[in-house]
């Protein structure tokens, strides 16, 4: 995961994406919330990479496990992830429910977290 952060940190997706290919077998395993920070961050860098459907897959699978993930960010970043997927492909309606869902779980945070004002921009430029 430590080479995959970087590599995708450098503008490098494809990096990303090869360093994450020995944790694929492992991802849903039993060590909890950790199994899917590899299927977050191959997200990441599928959506870098520009590859909308496959980045799409990633987030969705995070998604579906809400009792792997529990209550750490990936899973409201995954959200997140989703909706812009969904703007990059071009679909505006599922972008914007996305984002929608991504500021229900995040209503109550500060509103100066970076990554929630980048968020509130992206939505803003969907309208």
């Amino acid at each position: 995961m430590i080479h995959a952060a970087a590599a995708l940190q450098s503008g490098s997706a494809t990096k990303a994406i090869e360093a994450l290919v020995p944790a694929a077998p492992y991802e849903l395993g039993s060590i909890s919330w950790v199994t899917l920070y590899p299927v977050y961050l191959r997200g990441e860098a599928y959506l870098a990479a520009h590859q909308g459907s496959a980045a799409a897959a990633e987030f969705q699978k995070i998604l579906d496990h809400p009792g792997v993930v529990q209550n750490e960010p990936i899973g409201a970043l995954a959200h997140l992830g989703l909706a812009r997927t969904h703007a990059l492909s071009g679909d505006t309606a599922k972008a914007k429910s996305a984002y929608q869902d991504f500021f229900a779980l995040w209503k109550d945070a500060d509103p100066d977290i970076p990554i929630l004002k980048q968020a509130k921009a992206e939505y803003a430029k969907l309208q």
